[in-house]
Order: C-alpha cells, then structure tokens, then sequence
C-alpha cells in the first residue's frame, strides 16, 4: 500500500476529475498560440476563467505564463505544492483547490496539490498540467489548455464522458517547493517507549521494525509520543510536509506500508483533511526532525473507508518529519 492511496484515504474525497483515465500525453508547448480562455485574478487569489462559448480548443497544448514568480525555480526532484482550478471550455468544472475538502473544519486550510513536482495527484490528476510546473519559479502563474486529445493523449476513459475534441482549460499557481534527500531520516537519541506504547526500531534506510505490546488491548483514542526531538520549525496546518514512514497492524504487528517501498521519503499537506485524522491530530504543532509513534484507532485512521481492507484495524505509524514548505 502507498501512502498517496491510502494514508491519504480520507482524501478520496478531495475534488478530483472522475470523468478522465488520465496518462502521460504529448503536446508542445506554444506561448505564441491563441488562446480561447482568459484569466482573471492575480497570483495567489482564485481566479476566474472565461471562454467563449463557442471557441474552439487548440490541437496543441498552449501554455501562458500569467505571472512570473521571483521565488526558486522548480527541479526534477523537488515537491511543490500548488493551487489550481480546472474546467472543459464549456465550463464543467474539473477541480479547484479554492474549495475545502469536504468534512474539514471551517477554520482549516484549503487543501492544495502536494507531490514530487511533474508528478499528478489525486486533486490535479493531469500529467501534462502536473509536468509543466518543472523550471516554474515558486510564486508562478501559468495557464494551460487545449483538447483533451492534447493535454490527455490517448487514454481517455470510455464513456467518460469527455472526448477527445473537447477544451480543457487549467490555471495553476506554484506556491511552495522544497528540496530533500528521499533517503534522510530524523537522527537524535531515540526516547524509550512509554508503557503500553509500541517499540520503534529504525536503523538504516529501511522500513522501521515497530512491535506492539503482547496482549494488550488497542487503545480507543490515538495515543502519541515523541521518540526523538528535533529542532527544526514548527509544523503548521496546510503547509506540505515531507516524512519517512512506516505502518503496521496493532492486531497482528504486520507491516502494511512505508515510504521505504516506495523509494524514500514523500510529502503530502497536513491538517486541511487530506490524510487520516490521527494524522492531522498529532503532526501539526510538531517540528522538523521530530520522530514520532502515533497509535490510531479505526475513527482516526480508515474505519470510514471499508475499501481501505483497514476500516476495523488500529494502525500504528512511525513517522519521521524531515521538512515542510
């Protein structure tokens, strides 16, 4: 199991495009082309695309820079988190990250695109609009549309309801990125498990051994503990945050997922409802280098998600937070 499946299942939710099967399309890229679709908004508020009703889409991906960012630019390599809004040139939405997730507190922060940049997600499942972020400057505007044929290729899912000949128009803006080193993990002195906590065992660049406690009953509220303290800034709601991890079965101790299976480190948002509650729970208000043991029962791991094949399991993670932007 990956952690973008199924840590995050409580953002299956999350506004996406279930009309598309979506795989890596051509399309070149052309600045000069005209365009059918304007934008209105500045960089960094939502803004409002218009197209004529009866414009047609270009055959080729047309790409506009509408705002040039100033921060750092964007490599292979890197995770971003980014805004987006999406919609057919006939105006059926597509996706926004303007919108909360659903169930997330009013308070709470938007939730936003967090991957390894070029890479799509479940809320901005397009590789051609996910691709064109590599060489964006963080703080970027661009806009990118063209028929589904263009941006989309081939794959389009049958009876999807899209085809090929229809405009697809997206604007994104590059909020944030970060470098890391996918094979790094928290280093300090590791904290002995307090009583009827699991034990946690991470040596090299492998998945943690965690063992849970012989005949004791799982905790019905999450339960946490810091096994290594960091120094590094204070985790906040609805900023990306890049972990190792590693998770097992309280009921039979088995592995069921790490990042390790997953060639290392990953990110994700954190506290806007896009992964499991005991998540948001107990990573916000933590720092970066922080090693932390979460033991969380099924209402805050995946007991609304029957799919999951873990609603009726109490899960336990060890999570080392390794940066946020």
């Amino acid at each position: 199991m990956k952690l973008t499946k199924n840590t995050r299942r409580a953002a299956a939710a999350a506004i996406a495009v279930p009309v598309l099967l979506f795989t890596a399309a051509c399309g070149s890229d052309d600045d000069s082309a005209a365009s059918v679709a304007s934008v209105e908004g500045k960089a960094g508020e939502q803004p409002k695309i218009k197209v004529d009703k009866e414009a047609k889409a270009p055959d080729k991906a047309v790409v506009k820079t509408l705002h040039k960012g100033t921060g750092a630019t964007v490599a292979k390599g890197d995770f971003v988190r980014l805004d987006f809004v999406g919609q057919t040139t006939k105006g059926q939405p597509l996706g926004s990250s303007w919108m909360k997730q659903p169930g997330a507190k009013a308070d709470a922060p938007r939730s936003q695109s967090v991957s390894e940049a070029g890479q799509p997600t479940q809320q901005l499942p397009v590789p051609r609009v996910a691709q064109e972020v590599l060489g964006k400057k963080v703080g970027t505007r661009f806009e990118i549309e063209g028929t589904a044929k263009a941006l989309v290729g081939d794959q389009l899912k049958p009876n999807g309801g899209i085809k090929p000949e229809d405009g697809l128009v997206w604007v994104v803006d590059v909020t944030a990125a970060k470098k890391a080193d996918k094979q790094a993990t928290a280093k300090g002195e590791q904290a002995a498990p307090e009583a009827g906590m699991p034990e946690v065992k991470a040596e090299g660049k492998k998945a943690a051994t965690i063992t849970v406690p012989k005949g004791q009953k799982p905790p019905k509220e999450t339960k946490e503990q810091v096994l290594i303290k960091g120094d590094g800034p204070k985790v906040e709601a609805g900023k990306g945050l890049i972990a190792q991890y590693t998770g097992v079965k309280w009921e039979d101790g088995k592995k069921f997922d790490s990042s390790w299976d997953h060639g290392g480190a990953t990110a994700f948002q954190i506290g806007t409802n896009g992964v499991i509650p005991g998540w948001d729970k107990t990573l916000v208000g933590k720092h970066v280098g922080d090693r932390v043991l979460i033991v969380a029962p099924p209402k805050d791991a995946y007991g609304a998600n029957p799919q999951s094949g873990l609603s009726k399991n109490t899960l336990v993670f060890a999570v080392d937070i390794l940066g946020t932007f």
